[in-house]
């Protein structure tokens, strides 16, 4: 049996053309989901696919879609352009003891351009994830707690700054979209529950019970505390 290729990535001409027809629309794009191949290629780094005022744009666009999903995250390729941009932010009102858990605080609107991150520490944590491409199932995924992300600025300007608990995993989950992995790539796959099932079973802030019960991540009795 013959295994398909791995996609072609746009062309530049591509990439702008893509972006002109997003932002000509009349209404929000829809966020593509699992199996689109955009989602599975290493997005194109930008170095100036499109201009300075498309990129205005495109940030304040996908700004939108994200909080019209709502998210907390959202990534060019999420929108069918296989740019290395992403958008986050996190201002959810959130339940005291599941942020306290969780290590949540809220994360004022970025932009970031061909990120990178590298964990800081050796610290772990483990919670369910969910994706907007990924409708309506949730897992869960190991990242470390503490990482340093280096991107551009939609300004040009090279920039370096460190996140922590719910902020670092924020910022994992969708620097992850521009390489081609989702987070289901990363989840512990016994975890993987529906939105329904998790709602009714595993909504609470840590992940003891739902590991108790569906028997994932044995050996690491660290791991719920986080």
């Amino acid at each position: 049996m013959s295994h398909a290729s791995p996609p072609t990535p746009f062309s530049p001409a591509r990439i702008q053309e893509t972006v002109q027809e997003i932002l000509s629309a009349e209404a929000l794009p829809p966020i593509v989901q699992a199996g689109h191949p955009v989602l599975r290629q290493q997005a194109a780094a930008f170095d100036g696919q499109i201009t300075a005022g498309e990129l205005d744009q495109l940030v304040d666009l996908m700004k939108r879609v994200m909080h019209e999903a709502p998210g907390v995250g959202l990534a060019a390729p999420q929108l069918g352009i296989p740019l290395q941009l992403a958008v986050l932010e996190d201002k959810f009102d959130v339940d005291p003891d599941a942020a306290a858990v969780r290590n949540r605080t809220p994360l004022e609107f970025l932009a970031v351009l061909n990120p990178r991150y590298r964990a800081v520490g050796t610290q772990a944590a483990a919670f369910f994830e969910g994706c907007l491409s990924l409708n309506g199932l949730q897992a869960v995924v190991v990242r470390p707690e503490r990482v340093r992300l280096n991107f551009d600025e939609p300004g040009g300007l090279p920039a370096e700054r460190e996140f922590t608990g719910w902020q670092a995993r924020i910022v994992q989950h969708e620097t992850d979209h521009l390489q081609g992995t989702l987070y289901v790539d990363r989840a512990e796959l016994r975890s993987l529950s529906g939105n329904a099932e998790y709602a009714a079973h595993w909504a609470e802030p840590g992940i003891g019970k739902a590991r108790s019960a569906l028997g994932f991540l044995p050996g690491l009795p660290d791991l719920p505390k986080h």
